[in-house]
């Protein structure tokens, strides 16, 4: 199976599968002498793991890392980081029922036509699981990029339900189970999932990331583009169909005056008057805050039953029981982070290597 790496200085490739006995990453081109220790990655994981509350799958995972190479004395030495998390809570049992039925929106039908065999076990694979090694990656990449670089993501959208933006508040992100800058649609949702959930259905949402702190020059012209590649990795992130960068596609209803970020000197720097390009302009940062937002579907593993087939040719109707999160989206709020870390840190690397 190709495509399980991802980077290009700094590179990390994942293994292992929902069910299987772990998960883990490798990590590579990491810088020595960097401190790095298991709760510099734990904090991390820690906003990730499900079970945080009653939103979100139940199933319990502790999300305990292992470093396993490439750290001597509380340092890198340059070697390939590799880390281990273990599965601890896997109910294989559950998914006896499907494992010859294709659960429509979920991967189960493209992995059997395209392997010819599939890990039904929570999807295997193709599980949301794959994404805790996505963010013990990330805590690297943010020692790489060190304190003057802030990540911070927020949830602004669940199903139809759109924070206000005018309550933006970072404060609440950590005050609510949602990751949500509005505290006021945050009790909102709660209302909404219950419902969702008791119905037996599942909502979508939008998740925005915000990086402050990003010098102006990261990217690479024309095919790796710091945006391009920031969409890459968005999308790479189960169950997301859609990345924008700054004004995004609502930078097509504006004028060309309007959607220009003006300039001015201050402090014998160069300023913005506005950041509707999201921080990045021709594929380079501008120094401003990058800004990129992802739509996550509503998750597929629903109660009600909806038609499909088996492997057989055989017309059906699936159910999925088990645990499930009511809206995918909560949890991936930290993976976006996560991902937006690693790729400003192999841009950063970049620079340094060509410009010094």
């Amino acid at each position: 199976m190709a495509g399980n790496g991802f980077g290009t200085i700094f590179r990390f490739t994942t293994w292992g599968e929902s069910h299987g006995p772990a998960i883990g990453c490798v990590v590579e081109g990491v810088p020595p002498r960097l401190p790095l220790s298991e709760a510099d990655i734990q904090h991390w994981l820690d906003k990730r793991k499900p079970g945080a509350s009653r939103f979100t799958t139940q199933r319990k995972e502790s999300d305990r890392v292992q470093i396993l190479s490439g750290v001597f004395e509380g340092k890198t030495t340059g070697a390939p980081v590799s880390l281990l998390i273990a599965n601890e809570d896997a109910r294989s049992k559950d998914y006896d029922t499907i494992k010859d039925q294709f659960r429509p929106g979920h991967a189960d039908y493209t992995y059997w036509a395209k392997y010819g065999i599939r890990d039904y076990r929570g999807g295997g694979r193709a599980s949301a699981r794959e994404t805790a090694s996505r963010v013990a990656a990330g805590a690297i990449a943010r020692k790489i990029l060190g304190d003057g670089v802030s990540i911070r993501g927020a949830l602004v959208q669940i199903g139809p339900h759109a924070i206000d933006r005018t309550r933006w508040d970072w404060r609440a992100v950590d005050a609510n189970p949602f990751f949500c800058p509005d505290a006021q649609t945050a009790k909102k949702w709660e209302g909404f999932l219950d419902e969702v959930r008791k119905a037996g259905s599942s909502a979508g949402a939008v998740i925005e990331v915000q990086a402050s702190g990003v010098p102006a020059g990261l990217g690479e012209p024309i095919y790796d583009k710091l945006d391009a590649d920031l969409a890459k990795a968005m999308m790479s992130i189960n169950a997301v169909k859609g990345v924008e960068i700054g004004a995004g596609m609502g930078a097509a209803a504006l004028s060309g005056e309007q959607n220009a970020d003006k300039m001015r000197m201050k402090g014998g720097k160069v300023t913005f008057l506005s950041n509707h390009a999201g921080g990045i302009l021709g594929g380079i940062s501008t120094g401003q805050d990058v800004v990129v937002r992802f739509a996550v579907k509503p998750t597929s593993s629903i109660l009600t039953p909806l038609k499909s087939v088996d492997r057989f040719g055989k017309e059906i109707e699936v159910s999925t029981k088990g645990r499930h999160d009511p809206c995918v989206g909560i949890r991936a709020v930290p993976v976006g982070e996560a991902m937006t870390a690693v790729v400003l840190a192999d841009h950063l690397l970049r620079h340094r290597a060509q410009c010094g």
